[in-house]
């Protein structure tokens, strides 16, 4: 297939056009970027029907937010940043002429030949085919894979309206996948080995206010580093020209726009329909071959691992896990920075303490989930929203952040024994020892397991004095009997193996841990 040539079509903005869906009340609409800050304090709350894109959007909101409110001057004091979100959150929206200002200074034509607003449009001269509208799609079959779950297919390619094409343009900014794309060539050069976007595989924590405004001041994370000059900073659409892919990769992570917006590892460029509501075809390909920044998303848990030899591996993100109730990581979210820690919560934590009591008492937390692995499958994507638990943090109350602390590692103390000795119990009643994968009663034990424990969770934070490694252990001990109800029934060597290992199940949990 031969290049496409630049689009001549009706122009879709991306500050003008309506293509992300917010929620006011019981009422959804879909707004452009201008309205979502014109009108942030009457709007509730996001309602993208893809977690990942409404991640990737936050992030890019949180830059424009800091923005149009002057949040984003580092030279300003960690008092004075303070004071001035303070008295933006007291205004009680964005203002106006601010708003304005600063979407009219910039480019936002999804469709523009010279510069589409996050995209390259040079793809069409360095790729010498598109990548297919049903391989930008996610769960679309693409090439000669087969239509398992979709009536698309090669010859059943339908277009996407730019609305969703966009919130998809976004998932694969943040979250692209790695290992064999559409060949690009540049400066002479060929390839079609991609690296995998800056969020694969994550899971972001963000909060979320009474409004959107609210939630978009809360959300602006604070400069951290030692120097930048003011105007260092920009975000894509920001930039004079197209990002270089040779050299973009060298510059500095500055804040907050390069930083939350400005660090894709892929090319994208969409195709229109002739009247400019629909996305007929797309290149998606690497973005540059450098190698990726170590930077702190401010959204992102991590895991500290001080042991490991090499340096840029001693700290990993917390992975995406759909099986996995967010109650289970309030540990790391509530648990005050420590240097001899082995977790690290997301740095925008480190700012809410310093907001106004009304709105720090009722901040929530939104989760947005996507769970990868590191280079191809998508296994699925997940959101929740906590209730308001700032108050149980660390500076708040550490008498309550402890006892929550104790509470998940208790939690999964007791769901590793329970692998032990339901692992145990099969062996002894079945008589199997040698396989490839768990005997069932050790899934089924903790599928049955988890939702036990969230309840003795939430009931332990009412009763500090009741003894946490007994109460879990009672939880797992029902969940094992549950699963191996019908064995038992049957089988006498089931019932004692079982009876056997929920008398382990109750011994370890009181036999005191090791320190570590």
């Amino acid at each position: 297939m031969s290049p496409l040539p630049p689009p001549t079509t009706t122009p879709f903005s991306a500050a003008d056009n309506p293509w992300i869906d917010v929620r006011t009340g019981g009422r959804y609409a879909q707004v452009g970027l201008r309205s979502l800050f014109l009108d942030a304090h009457r709007i509730d709350d996001l309602a993208l029907p893809q977690p990942p894109a409404a991640s990737a959007l936050l992030r890019i909101a949180a830059a424009i937010t800091a923005r149009i409110t002057g949040l984003d001057d580092p030279e300003l004091t960690a008092s004075q940043w303070n004071a001035l979100r303070r008295s933006r959150l007291a205004e009680g929206r964005f203002d106006p002429d601010a708003v304005h200002t600063y979407f009219d200074q910039h480019a936002w034509d999804v469709f523009d030949p010279i510069r589409p607003w996050l995209q390259t449009p040079s793809l069409r001269t360095e790729c010498d085919h598109s990548t297919s509208i049903n391989g930008f799609v996610p769960g679309r079959p693409a090439g000669r894979n087969f239509a398992w779950f979709s009536p698309h297919g090669h010859h059943t390619a339908d277009p996407v309206p730019t609305a969703e094409a966009l919130q998809i343009l976004l998932i694969h900014h943040y979250y692209g996948r790695s290992g064999t794309g559409t060949p690009r060539t540049l400066n002479g050069a060929a390839s079609k080995k991609q690296t995998s976007g800056p969020l694969r595989s994550s899971v972001s924590f963000h909060p979320l206010g009474r409004t959107l405004h609210e939630t978009l001041l809360a959300g602006v994370p604070a400069f951290t580093g030692d120097d930048q000059p003011p105007g260092a900073d920009t975000c894509p659409w920001e930039e004079a020209t197209p990002a270089d892919p040779q050299t973009t990769l060298h510059s500095p992570v500055t804040w907050p726009g390069r930083q939350l917006t400005g660090l894709s590892r892929h090319a994208i460029l969409l195709v229109p329909g002739d009247d400019g509501t629909t996305v007929t075809d797309a290149y998606l390909t690497w973005a540059t071959q450098q190698p990726k920044p170590i930077t702190t998303d401010p959204y992102l848990a991590y895991r500290i691992i001080p042991k490991t030899k090499k340096v840029d591996r001693r700290r990993i993100l917390y992975r995406a896990d759909a099986s996995r109730a967010w109650w289970r990581d309030l540990e790391t979210l509530l648990l005050a920075p420590d240097e001899h820690g082995t977790q690290c919560r997301p740095a925008i934590f480190d700012t809410l303490n310093d907001l106004p009591e009304p709105l720090r008492r009722s901040l929530r937390i939104r989760v947005h989930g996507f769970d990868q692995d590191g280079k191809v499958v998508d296994h699925q994507w997940y959101t929740a929203i906590t209730p308001p638990l700032l108050n149980w943090t660390q500076e708040h109350d550490p008498v309550k952040a402890q006892r929550i602390a104790d509470c998940c590692r208790e939690a999964e103390q007791a769901a590793r024994r329970l692998q032990i000795v339901a692992k145990d119990a099969w062996d002894t009643a079945m008589g199997s020892r040698r396989r490839t994968a768990p005997p069932p009663w050790v899934n089924n034990s903790l599928t049955r397991y988890w939702p036990k424990a969230e309840t003795v969770f939430w009931r332990l934070l009412e009763e500090p004095d009741t003894p946490a490694p007994t109460a879990f252990a009672a939880a797992a001990a029902a969940a094992l009997r549950e699963t191996t109800e019908a064995a038992r029934t049957r089988q006498t060597s089931a019932a004692r193996a079982v009876a056997h290992a929920v008398q382990e199940l109750y011994r370890r949990s009181a036999t005191p841990r090791k320190a570590a």
